[in-house]
């Protein structure tokens, strides 16, 4: 049970799995919250990474130290409703100030029963995250402070990233249709396995029209909207566990359909090519990521929100089920694939958000390299 603080004094207490203990305010809602710890990098974008559903089950660490500037509005969400299970910031913005704000982040918080914590210090958070890795956490405040070693329990029970299938509790339930802005040019299935909103706007704004589909659609139900292409999102979780998007991917690898896929998307592509995926110690988050395009040489700052990879060589071409395939973009901070594509199929992957939201516009192109795939197909 959460109430509002609504700019109380309540206090807050962080508890990691590993016994580390940092206590602030409450932010948001008063009550108890649990998920993996991670943080986000990036200075804006706060309303768009909370309503992000790739951050399904996941407390979220703002390395910005201030949050909330520009409060709230109800154009910038990319789903229905906040994702994140908790969130952390250091120093609060107290009066929201831009045109467009409509509340301020501490009322949307606590609005949508989301458990904060303010006043924390992290810089010193973010390090020990970097040191040790993404682990559980738990924030507690108001009447679920109790003593540290009764949190640290409730912590140690919360279930685990690895190994956790989120994707259809974040898809939708049922089918919609973004129509195509202007002259409709292609049609385009879009399994959706947590996807944010400006992806099928930035297609939309290419001539497709883009059909969305249940997480749970099956290849007959991708068909039977007589796709020109078919894209895979970004989504929560473990993609270990995702074997009907693995299976559904390769039928239509199979059929030779021009196929993109982002961040889950990538790593469902690296299943279905035949390579292992692993989990990062503390992953990408933030919109300032450098990745290189290996095709132009090209180094794009970009948007990530990603705990997991795949592991491909770097340095070769492989051989799979589907021909030939490389990996096409790599991020240059710590050299983890961040694209994959078929070099005898019209099929390609990033592991990142080219659809900016919030984010730089230097990976745009992907969505019109996606349109010459499909221009190449009907040619």
């Amino acid at each position: 049970m959460t109430t509002s603080t609504r700019g109380a004094q309540v206090p807050a207490v962080l508890v990691l799995e590993d016994g580390r203990i940092f206590r602030g305010r409450a932010y948001g809602a008063v009550g108890e919250t649990f998920g993996e710890a991670v943080f986000s990098t990036g200075m804006t974008g706060y309303q768009e990474t909370l309503t992000d559903p790739s951050y399904h089950r996941q407390v979220v660490v703002m390395t910005a130290p201030h949050v909330g500037n520009t409060g709230v509005n109800d154009e910038d969400p990319e789903s229905k409703r906040i994702w994140v299970s908790g969130y952390v910031v250091r120093d609060p913005a107290r009066t929201p100030s831009n045109w467009r704000s409509r509340r301020t982040l501490d009322e949307e918080l606590a609005n949508q029963d989301v458990v904060g914590i303010s006043g924390v210090d992290t810089r010193a958070l973010t390090r020990h995250l970097r040191e040790r890795g993404a682990m559980r956490v738990g924030i507690f405040s108001g009447a679920a402070v109790t003593d540290e070693a009764a949190m640290l329990a409730r912590v140690q029970e919360a279930p685990e990233m690895k190994g956790a299938d989120l994707s259809a509790e974040v898809a939708t339930k049922e089918a919609y249709v973004v129509p195509a802005l202007g002259t409709k040019k292609f049609t385009v299935a879009a399994v959706d396995l947590g996807i944010k909103g400006m992806t099928p706007h930035r297609m939309a704004e290419r001539g497709i029209e883009v059909h969305v589909l249940p997480a749970t659609a099956t290849l007959e139900e991708i068909y039977a909207v007589a796709p020109d292409g078919v894209f895979f999102s970004n989504g929560p979780g473990d993609p270990s566990t995702a074997d009907h998007p693995v299976a559904l991917m390769q039928g239509v690898l199979e059929r030779g359909t021009p196929l993109f896929g982002i961040c889950f998307g990538n790593q469902i592509l690296g299943r279905a090519l035949g390579f292992g995926t692993y989990k990062l110690k503390y992953g990408h988050r933030g919109i300032n990521q450098p990745v290189q395009d290996r095709s132009t040489g090209k180094v794009e700052v970009t948007a990530h929100n990603h705990g997991f990879a795949v592991d491909a060589p770097l340095d070769k071409v492989s051989d799979t089920a589907y021909g030939r395939a490389e990996v096409s973009h790599v991020c240059l901070n710590d050299q983890v694939v961040e694209g994959l594509q078929l070099l005898d199929r019209p099929a390609f992957s990033v592991q990142y958000h080219p659809e900016a939201a919030a984010g730089p516009h230097d990976a745009a192109y992907l969505f019109d390299r996606f349109v010459s795939l499909m221009e190449g197909q009907r040619a």
